[in-house]
């Protein structure tokens, strides 16, 4: 896998194998959090993340960061991917690590697994934080609307991000400002996509829960791109619009990955907001 750390395995009940980070305290005290990375192409829970969770260790907390199936060094089988699938190996992932409670983290395709399980299971979320979540609109508006979404499958069918070259490509939609991306980054995901099967993103189904997401209990706070290429920012005034306890910050010349462009204040932010002591209304 590249530069990409070495963690741990854990094989779920359904026989899926997922690999994950589990960094610093375990402290009773504390609820973990859990990193969930979205679903570019040779993705990795580190490779999104490698700039964000070393601050939340240092800070005290227990950090946990997964790789979904189908990404980093976690099982990749040939099958329908799902919202339920990933939702299912999150639970699975907590059930083994015996995690009653928790803060999830999430990005993109990871926001919107983060925004699933904690309707599902609300009692086990104590809080959300979504960067430009998914999820939010049909897909097909998706493609419709966003340059990043229509160029990210075809390239990734064609074999075009096996090389550095292309990845890099790819990867420069993601941020307003590319030169931000790193060899390390382009070389990660280099070693991950040629291991990925192609039903990854073809198959791939994440329903629009737009209508429920009023539902959602726990606090929120989330981050958005105004420059995004993927998930378009009205998504922020959708989940304003609907949810309590919430607040985003809409941040200019910035694309999809918020914690890559403006890592200091999302790092800050996120600490200040799991720190603080929620009054229910």
């Amino acid at each position: 896998m590249g530069a990409t750390p070495q963690g741990h395995f854990v094989t779920l009940h359904s026989g899926l194998k997922l690999h994950y980070l589990d960094e610093g305290q375990h402290d009773a005290g504390r609820e973990p959090l859990i990193f969930i990375h979205g679903s570019g192409p040779g993705a990795s829970g580190h490779s999104n993340f490698k700039l964000n969770y070393p601050a939340f260790v240092a800070a005290g907390h227990r950090v946990i960061v997964l790789d979904l199936p189908g990404y980093g060094a976690s099982d990749k089988p040939e099958t329908i991917y799902h919202l339920d699938l990933f939702v299912s190996a999150v639970n699975g992932l907590l059930d083994a690590l015996d995690i009653q409670r928790c803060v999830l983290i999430g990005n993109s395709l990871g926001g919107a697994i983060a925004i699933r399980f904690a309707l599902d299971q609300p009692a086990r979320v104590s809080k959300l934080v979504l960067m430009a979540p998914g999820g939010l609109m049909e897909k097909e508006q998706y493609y419709l609307q966003m340059e990043g979404i229509q160029k990210m499958g075809p390239a990734f069918v064609a074999g075009e991000l096996n090389d550095a070259e292309g990845m890099r490509r790819l990867l420069g939609l993601q941020l307003f400002d590319p030169s931000l991306i790193s060899e390390e980054t382009v070389n990660e995901r280099v070693a991950v996509v040629k291991q990925q099967p192609h039903c990854v993103l073809t198959s791939m189904q994440v329903p629009n829960m737009a209508a429920v997401i009023g539902e959602l209990q726990c606090p929120i706070l989330g981050f958005w791109g105004m420059n995004d290429k993927f998930c378009p920012s009205s998504g922020a005034l959708t989940m304003m619009q609907a949810c309590r306890r919430i607040r985003f910050e809409l941040l200019s010349e910035c694309g999809h990955w918020v914690m890559v462009e403006h890592r200091a204040l999302f790092n800050r932010q996120c600490l200040d907001f799991i720190a603080e002591q929620q009054v229910q209304a």
